[in-house]
């Protein structure tokens, strides 16, 4: 089992998605176990504060050394590895997704808000900064749900049929092709009768050939990283 604490401030916006349809089903069979937390909890003032202005001046708030560390320090083990959901982390992707699915053990989710955190807590606690793209989000924890579905789906057991995954887009650094169902013509539109013919072999030749004409249309940046994995 993966177990996963979230550190947030805001834990019902974490528990709500992560209940629903094939997580809620991987939570329910011991595939993951998720559990969020407010972190303020582990604030002790009498005002139960996580935040204060920034040294030195500026703009918002800042997220206080002594909650996180006093959460992380009850919440951690031997094998704990601790994320920090922040603009300025490493930028997720299916690769990191998959490296994170194989660690079997514990982490701990710190989900940024306000300005951010104290940097003492980045350079004493945290192992691994990430972010899910170049814009900014109210608070963290809608980045972490972000985070625990793809690595959670990319688990043993979590999907019905274990090729899914393989075959979804990015696995191999391309987009998925075009798919399609019944009725096979709908307003004119036909699906392609290749899909139709029964030949296994043309249709995995189909499908790739369609995959590196979509990346190539819609993400020319990872069409090229695919091209020089290609050429060695």
């Amino acid at each position: 089992m993966l177990e996963i604490d979230v550190l947030t401030l805001f834990p019902d916006m974490v528990l709500g998605p992560l209940s629903q349809s094939i997580l809620g089903r991987a939570g329910d069979a011991g595939i993951v176990s998720v559990r969020a937390h407010n972190l303020r909890d582990w604030a002790y003032d009498k005002h139960r504060r996580t935040d204060d202005y920034l040294c030195g001046g500026g703009q918002g708030m800042l997220m206080k050394c002594e909650p996180v560390f006093a959460a992380v320090e009850q919440l951690r083990r031997e094998n704990t590895r601790i994320i920090l959901m922040t603009p300025q982390g490493r930028t997720f992707n299916q690769s990191i997704a998959r490296e994170l699915a194989d660690h079997s053990g514990h982490y701990i989710i710190l989900c940024g808000h306000y300005e951010g955190v104290d940097q003492r807590i980045i350079d004493t606690l945290v192992d691994i900064e990430l972010s899910i793209g170049d814009y900014i989000l109210t608070n963290g924890a809608i980045a972490a749900v972000i985070v625990i579905d793809a690595i959670t789906r990319l688990i043993p057991g979590t999907l019905g049929d274990e090729r899914s995954s393989e075959e979804e887009s990015f696995a191999d650094g391309l987009l998925e092709a075009p798919a399609y169902t019944k009725p096979n013509e709908y307003r004119g539109m036909q699906v392609p009768e290749i899909l139709l013919s029964g030949n296994h072999k043309a249709i995995a030749d189909w499908k790739r050939e369609q995959a590196i004409i979509r990346t190539q249309t819609n993400r020319p940046d990872l069409h090229e990283a695919w091209l020089r994995r290609q050429q060695g």
